[in-house]
């Protein structure tokens, strides 16, 4: 296939998107107007034998300090046929454009999966003292074409970023964990549970605790409680005014793009979280919840909730975001895993975000600059 790459209207990129089974919430053209520091663009593939649209992308492009040259960021993206034998064919023209635009360094993340591990063989790994990192698991699955990417990535001097751990900041997370909910009814997926969350979600039940969905003016509670979390877990928070941009950009777009959660008991919210939609792919995006009432399990309850509403438009995933590939018990993200593994869902680990320094002397400045922030 021959192609050919240039800008393209919001409204053709949207178009793309909406015709695919699922793609990341970060290539969504009104993402760019989340990341209100960043200035963007669409990149359209067109196939030139028929003239069709066959792959997008949304590219931020933060700018150096004092200087017109910029970082250009395709995070989860660009939304291409990653395992195309002609790859360089796709990712060459994009190099040569983003130089154009006075790029000096281009930072992709691939949506390609190259290894899962189901909920029994991670709980196996936690349960061995000598295993301290996921990758030391033997995987469920593999998917071989995944190594090819990287290799071809590799031979076209692409160079693997650092790990994006568990997905706080603007990195993207390596390792993730997700309940397949395709070809499976709720039933199963609730039998999927382990034991402890399906004594918590009855616990909940029985308490009285309520799920319900919010909307934009209850913002500033989901703020109140991500405060307490961040004060908690010990993490910078993002301000109020950066959800609500978030909440305005993503449903501008599609009315249903991002929702609110809110866990009741006795009349208070005691966790909150937001959820984004892109098709079949439906994603727990923040999570928040105050420091008692603890024992009457409102995350359970609220994740059991968004599952089930993830199940009812129609998804083929449910997607937790990230996780560390710790599995020692010492680790402070080591909660994280044990909390999403008793969902019975699997750990899927991306190829991992890529670097292409196109000026290696501001490649190098940059990269010394982001080790010592």
């Amino acid at each position: 296939m021959s192609l050919t790459l240039r800008t393209i209207s919001r409204e053709q990129h949207l178009a793309y998107i909406q015709g695919l089974p699922s793609a990341s919430h970060c290539q969504v053209p009104a993402w760019a107007d989340v990341k209100t520091e960043w200035r963007s663009e669409n990149l359209g593939w067109f196939d030139d034998r028929t003239g069709e649209l066959v792959g997008a992308g949304l590219v931020l492009y933060r700018q150096l300090p004092k200087v017109k040259r910029y970082l250009a960021y395709l995070p989860e993206g660009p939304v291409i046929n990653w395992y195309a034998p002609n790859l360089e064919d796709w990712l060459q023209p994009m190099l040569a454009h983003l130089k154009s635009q006075g790029a000096f360094s281009v930072k992709m993340g691939p949506p390609v999966v190259i290894r899962r591990w189901d909920a029994a063989a991670i709980k196996k790994g936690i349960q061995d003292p000598e295993v301290k990192r996921l990758r030391d698991v033997e995987a469920t699955f593999i998917e071989p074409r995944a190594f090819e990417v990287s290799d071809r990535l590799r031979r076209m001097g692409w160079q693997q970023g650092e790990d994006g751990g568990a997905g706080f900041g603007d990195v993207q997370p390596r390792f993730v964990f997700q309940v397949p909910l395709e070809n499976r009814t709720l039933e199963e997926v609730h039998k999927g549970f382990n034991q402890l969350w399906r004594r918590n979600i009855k616990k909940a039940e029985k308490a009285g605790v309520e799920v319900v969905q919010g909307g934009f003016e209850d913002l500033p509670e989901w703020q109140r409680l991500y405060e307490v979390t961040a004060e908690r877990d010990r993490f910078r928070p993002r301000p109020l005014g950066y959800f609500e941009q978030m909440w305005k950009a993503l449903n501008s777009e599609d009315p249903n793009r991002m929702r609110l959660y809110f866990a009741k008991h006795e009349g208070e919210a005691v966790a909150a979280a937001t959820m984004l939609v892109v098709g079949g792919h439906v994603w727990y995006s923040y999570g928040a919840s105050a420091n008692h009432k603890r024992e009457v399990r409102p995350s359970n309850a609220m994740q059991w909730r968004m599952l089930q509403d993830a199940y009812a438009l129609g998804a083929s995933v449910y997607d937790l975001r990230g996780i560390s590939d710790s599995l020692d018990d010492s680790d402070h993200l080591f909660g994280l895993i044990q909390f999403k593994v008793g969902t019975g869902g699997e750990a899927a680990e991306y190829i991992g975000e890529w670097d292409f320094p196109l000026n290696k002397l501001l490649h190098k400045a940059l990269d010394i600059y982001m080790s010592r922030r």
